[in-house]
């Protein structure tokens, strides 16, 4: 990729909602040979032996999963000094044999990316996949499991809350034996 920020959401609709044979070329241009991929569910190291096959492997489990993906870039950021690209990204996924069921999902995708200076492109190094915990459980468990998950959260939440206040003399402590934070002084 020349500009990764304009040219980024066409890579990711090439990997997610074509052909195999298109999704194959797409991995061949943009990724190195020795991607690494991370999922919540799968992972590929970049020193496994064909890294890059193993990837389309899994894009191409992915389209026979879901055949039909809508999918959506919503926002890309490019942290160009640490070669990293942020995507933004909702698609709604329906797994063909779990019947009547659509999981609208959002996640970042970090794209750990390496520039070639022969050429003057960058290619994707490795993708990192992001999912908030009551996205992801989406696809584990369709019927209930984001409804779990946000009973464990506020629970764990109202916890949290009654912790710190049971335990304030802890910060009372904190508080006397360093008063100021090093940061703080040289403001």
């Amino acid at each position: 990729m020349e500009n990764p920020v304009r040219e980024i959401p066409a890579v990711v609709h090439l990997l997610t909602q074509t052909p195999p044979s298109i999704q194959r070329d797409t991995l061949e241009t943009y990724f190195t040979p020795n991607a690494a991929f991370n999922h919540p569910f799968c992972r590929v190291e970049s020193w496994f032996p064909s890294s890059r096959s193993i990837i389309r492997a899994i894009y191409h489990w992915y389209k026979i999963m879901s055949p039909k993906i809508l999918l959506s870039v919503e926002s890309v950021a490019f942290d160009q000094p640490n070669n990293l690209l942020y995507v933004g990204i909702s698609q709604r996924f329906a797994i063909w044999f779990v019947p009547l069921y659509r999981s609208n999902v959002k996640l970042v995708t970090v794209l750990q990316l390496e520039y070639q200076k022969s050429n003057a492109k960058y290619y994707i190094k490795s993708q990192n996949d992001l999912y908030q915990t009551d996205q992801f459980v989406k696809f584990v468990l369709p019927y209930g499991g984001p409804v779990l998950v946000w009973i464990w959260q506020t629970v764990a939440t109202l916890a949290c809350v009654l912790l710190a206040l049971l335990f304030w003399p802890v910060s009372a402590i904190q508080e006397y034996v360093h008063p100021q934070h090093p940061a703080k002084r040289s403001s």
